[in-house]
């Protein structure tokens, strides 16, 4: 008997090589939900927290909650819309801080930015279309949410306009603006070496 599906064949009757350029849909993993999130931030003296608003490539999230996990982030927070989740490919290219920084998911990301502001934290966020002071002229060492926007758009306008400051990376070349995860890398560790936090 058959088996009930063949591989496809070519026109010379062999088999069809599997093509690797399309990948399937992952499923993402549950994550954390806001009220979570603020009771991780009940839990910190100083919370490090880091906002990714709308950051879709798996392969970024993935290397950004590795750096994320190194630098010593209390919470990674996303909006549930518009946002790649904690997928297999997420956690294989976080070489497991997937499985250890706390992530949340929320519905209302500028809901969300409002309570963390209600709560004492301060909203950095990182923008390369407005006039904003460098990041290492920021002071970062307080209660902090550092925000990223996402790949090509960066942040959103209500996203934007909920941050208490602004900050860019000054760069030195032809290029206008750093990979998001490589721009998070950054600015996290400016802020490890303010707080003098061993990671």
């Amino acid at each position: 008997m058959k088996p009930r599906y063949s591989a496809p064949q070519t026109a010379h009757g062999k088999q069809a090589r599997e093509n690797r350029h399309v990948q399937a849909v992952e499923k993402s993993v549950p994550a954390l939900d806001e009220d979570e999130l603020m009771a991780i931030v009940a839990q910190h003296p100083v919370p490090f927290v880091l906002i990714l608003d709308c950051v879709q490539d798996p392969h970024n999230l993935g290397a950004i909650l590795r750096t994320a996990d190194a630098a010593g982030v209390h919470c990674v927070v996303a909006p549930k819309d518009k946002a790649v989740g904690i997928t297999e490919t997420v956690r294989r290219v976080s070489v497991g801080a997937a499985d250890h920084v706390p992530f949340a998911q929320v519905t209302n990301l500028a809901r969300t930015m409002e309570k963390l502001k209600a709560a004492g934290v301060w909203l950095v966020g990182t923008s390369d279309h407005v006039k904003s002071k460098s990041i290492y002229e920021l002071d970062l060492k307080g209660p902090l949410a550092l925000v990223m926007g996402a790949e090509e758009k960066g942040m959103r306008r209500l996203t934007e306009e909920n941050c208490d400051f602004l900050a860019s990376i000054p760069m030195a070349g032809k290029v206008e603006c750093l990979n998001v995860s490589v721009a998070t890398g950054v600015c996290l560790f400016e802020a490890v070496r303010q707080r003098r936090i061993t990671p």
